[in-house]
């Protein structure tokens, strides 16, 4: 059975930058990679450049952080709203307290 290879982003635009030139079987050849994840490559390129062949499913790390960043923003904001009206329930409450008294 034959072991899965991994390829990093550069040798894919490495490959990518060759195709201007070359054939898509002469780069497959050169490089022992089949014609077809060539043109599985450039498809995935085409569509979207700036998050083609991001790694393995898994989000880098700096996106990983601000995601996490986000959640905490707003899990704040939603505190910051629960605070709010329990504030104003307290203080209607408190201004009821002084009128009974008074």
């Amino acid at each position: 059975m034959a072991k899965r290879r991994y390829f990093t982003r550069e040798f894919k635009l490495q490959i990518l930058e060759q195709l201007k030139s070359k054939s898509a079987a002469e780069i497959a050849k050169e490089n022992n990679v089949h014609p077809m994840m060539i043109y599985k490559w450039e498809r995935e390129f085409e569509v979207n450049p700036a998050k083609a062949f991001a790694g393995h499913g898994k989000i880098c790390k700096l996106e990983a952080e601000v995601a996490n960043y986000q959640r905490l923003v707003g899990k704040l904001y939603a505190e910051i709203e629960f605070l709010k009206k329990t504030s104003v329930i307290l203080k209607t409450r408190l201004d009821e307290e002084k009128i009974k008294r008074s």
